[in-house]
């Protein structure tokens, strides 16, 4: 039967963990987590023996260890994944047609049409048994009309499987599911649904959409809907590889104040790391650049290890600036650069942070991205104008 549309979704299990398990051979068939190693500290990623503790991740490590105390329990090596990341993306490009990055251990593919020649199962399976090959990484598939089903589908299949939702029979997949599987349904989401007595998706798919649009919203009622129905236009997006995000502004007027310009270079900081997070990305590389009145420009850079974390971007920006602005002259211009961008989550390279700052920094972008960039600032950047 011919598929107008077929939409691969490939995700590297326990990515984190299975590159640990690839470096040393001992982690294999242990409790293995990863994360903050502080009792403030969150888990990143956990292997599978020790996610049937109760450990998850973004999960305190003071409970996982209470869960789970014979784990493993290692800091992390983001470069290390971003490595490997890489290596399973080269393989991905040489062979795909059009796909889409969509973290760090997460693709999209766009296999339609290819039934007319191998058969778009066949030729994901080969693709997936050429990864684990030459990446010695397992990694689960689900193969269906669009990226929805074919997500639900990856995760269904794990660990280190594949499936195939056959055109036609989407609805049928979905019914019997619970509600949480649903990608984009959240906790609190998933506790109103239930509330309300909506725990399976084929409830929710039966449930008025005039209703779900009154509890949720008119966009977010729709899209509870569509969802539960298997709906899904949104397109595959090409995959490239941007290779810096920067901003800098020219001052009205030549300063000296200092107290300004570090305020200024705070508010890029923000906006930029916020962008980094919002579109999966990580830096290594940091660059501050200022020019004086007299139209001389200077630039200081760092290399730092893989992050979109605002509070350590911080950091090394500051301390850039007080190792480039060495003449004590009038500035005009100031900026920010951050290159080497590469894709992943953020909440994985937060390695060091607590359970508090992760949350915090959640709650703020959620903040951003609903209301806008500029809806909420720190307090030193009130004044600056972005």
């Amino acid at each position: 039967m011919f598929v107008e549309k077929a939409v691969v979704h490939m995700d590297l299990d326990s990515f984190f963990v299975s590159v640990e398990c690839l470096k040393n051979s001992q982690f294999l068939g242990k409790p293995l987590i990863i994360g903050g190693m502080g009792d403030r500290g969150v888990v990143s990623s956990c292997s599978y023996e020790a996610r049937r503790y109760g450990v998850h991740s973004a999960m305190p490590t003071k409970m996982a260890k209470r869960l789970c105390p014979d784990a493993i329990f290692l800091r992390g090596d983001m470069d290390s994944y971003i490595a490997h990341s890489q290596m399973v993306t080269e393989i991905i490009a040489e062979d795909a047609p059009i796909f889409e990055k969509a973290s760090i251990d997460e693709f999209y593919i766009d296999v339609s049409g290819m039934d007319r020649y191998f058969g778009c199962y066949q030729w994901s399976l080969a693709l997936r048994q050429r990864i684990i090959k030459e990446a010695g990484l397992p990694i689960s598939m689900g193969l269906s009309v669009n990226k929805l089903v074919s997500k639900v589908g990856t995760g269904e299949a794990k660990p280190n499987g594949a499936i195939q939702i056959d055109q036609g029979t989407e609805k049928m997949f979905l019914a019997p599911l619970s509600t949480q599987k649903i990608p984009g349904i959240g906790p609190e989401t998933y506790k109103k649904l239930s509330f309300m007595g909506v725990r399976t998706v084929k409830v929710l798919s039966e449930v008025p959409v005039r209703l779900l649009e009154r509890e949720f919203g008119s966009s977010g009622g729709r899209t509870l809907w569509e969802k539960a129905n298997a709906i899904d236009h949104t397109k595959i997006v090409p995959y490239h590889e941007a290779k810096s995000m920067s901003s800098e502004r020219t001052l009205g007027t030549d300063t000296m104040d200092i107290r300004l310009l570090r305020d200024m270079l705070t508010a890029m900081t923000d906006k930029l790391a916020f962008d980094l997070r919002s579109s999966s990305k990580l830096t290594c590389c940091v660059a501050v650049k200022i020019r004086y009145a007299d139209f001389n420009t200077y630039t200081q850079q760092r290399k730092i290890s893989h992050t979109a974390n605002d509070k350590v971007l911080l950091r090394v920006v500051h301390a850039l600036f007080e190792k480039v602005y060495d003449r004590r002259q009038m500035i005009r211009l100031i900026g920010v650069k951050f290159t080497d961008l590469v894709h992943g989550h953020t909440q994985m390279d937060l390695f060091d942070d607590t359970e508090e700052e992760l949350r915090l920094m959640e709650q703020m972008d959620h903040i951003r991205k609903r209301f806008g960039a500029k809806s909420i600032l720190r307090a030193s950047c009130m004044e600056v104008k972005r």
